[in-house]
């Protein structure tokens, strides 16, 4: 099997699940390569000893650049603050290595244009972003219903990323709680590719939109016995409209990072004139449809699912699929491309949609302080 050799750039929590996953890779079956992590960068060295014990030797660095430097280095791993995306971004592909890199690929939209300038210097090299929610069995049972047409005209579409981390106002502040490190998008730059990843994939690209951005915590311990300020969004509702063959029709998004009650929720939900479909990470074994003909009965229809993730594994049918199957899920798509195949017909999101949903939440943010509505520029 041939073996591509990663550096992880930001080793932080991702970083994390990332090197879980490249060392349980003998859990998939029937795959075309498999990953090995031979460079690891952080600018907390603290945080690499883990790598190490875990992984054993490897090339251990403060500075990105002496780990694209490294000639054993084929692909990187990055998952740094946002407003360093602009910068490390173009570095890797500059230094020739294929990239898969967390959202939103720049904490702007001007960011998103350079990387975007960056990524078209080098059509040799695979790129992709980072989004493990569509890998759910359940999510991709809404996109084959419908990619199958069994939707027929939409009436609504609604994709929501919940959860309740900043409920408590005493939770310390970090980056992603600074706009001048994670963008003025707030919470929609954190959480805005999770829930555009699969309209985007399906082809609804919105027109216009409408936003109601909430910001509830001012301020936030700093760690050092005070507080600062917390000055971006905690939560938005965007409302789009959808361009359609089958006729015009609204998207809600939903990007709360206060969300009672929601520990880490994901959903898709589609409805249409012929059927409907529905995939929450609340039930992650599970997805509903509803099939509608003309004056017949209108009843859900709810299937237990258990394990079948696109890409098989040793586990057995019966048993659930979780948030750690998509994260090695999601890489098996990046590794499948990057030795040569179609990531089962789903690969990870693509720099083209990253850059869509750039557009999206531009207009957002623009319609959320205006309290107007805005065109979507692409």
């Amino acid at each position: 099997m041939r073996e591509v050799r990663f550096g992880i750039i930001g080793c932080g929590l991702m970083g994390r699940e990332f090197a879980s996953a490249a060392a349980r890779w003998m859990h998939l079956t029937g795959m075309r390569a498999r990953p090995r992590i031979v460079a690891v960068c952080d600018t907390n060295a603290a945080l690499m000893g883990w790598y190490t014990d875990a992984l054993g030797p490897m090339q251990v660095t403060t500075d990105y650049r002496a780990l694209l430097a490294n000639p054993e280095v084929e692909a990187v791993y990055c998952a740094v603050p946002h407003v360093l995306h602009a910068e490390i971004y173009p570095a890797i592909l500059a230094a020739g290595k294929h990239l898969l890199g967390e959202k939103p690929f720049g904490m702007d939209l001007v960011q998103n244009r350079a990387i975007s300038a960056a990524i078209a210097a080098r059509p040799d090299l695979l790129v992709r972003c980072s989004s493990e929610m569509p890998f759910y069995p359940g999510a991709q049972k809404v996109v084959e219903f419908v990619r199958s047409g069994a939707v027929g005209p939409v009436l609504e579409v609604e994709a929501c990323f919940l959860h309740s981390s900043d409920i408590n106002p005493d939770k310390p502040i970090n980056w992603k709680r600074m706009a001048g490190v994670n963008g003025d998008y707030g919470c929609m730059g954190d959480l805005g590719m999770h829930v555009l990843h699969v309209p985007l994939r399906l082809g609804w690209r919105p027109a216009r939109v409408t936003a109601s951005l909430v910001k509830r915590v001012e301020t936030r311990p700093d760690g050092k016995g005070g507080r600062v300020a917390c000055d971006t969004w905690d939560n938005a509702t965007i409302t789009c409209d959808v361009p359609d063959a089958g006729g015009a029709f609204p998207m809600v998004l939903k990007t709360w990072r206060i969300a009672p009650g929601e520990a880490n929720t994901w959903s898709i939900r589609v409805l249409g004139m012929n059927g409907s479909a529905v995939f929450t990470t609340k039930s992650p074994r599970q997805w509903s449809w509803m099939r509608y003909e003309a004056g017949g009965a209108q009843g859900w229809v709810t299937e237990d699912l258990g394990y079948t993730p696109l890409f098989g594994a040793i586990t057995g049918g019966i048993f659930e699929f979780g948030f750690t199957d998509a994260i090695q899920q999601m890489w098996a798509a990046f590794v499948d491309e990057l030795a040569g195949g179609d990531a089962k017909g789903f690969p990870c999101a693509t720099p083209e949609e990253a850059a869509a949903h750039h557009a999206v939440l531009t207009a957002a943010l623009q319609a959320g302080i205006s309290g107007q509505a805005v065109e979507v520029s692409y």
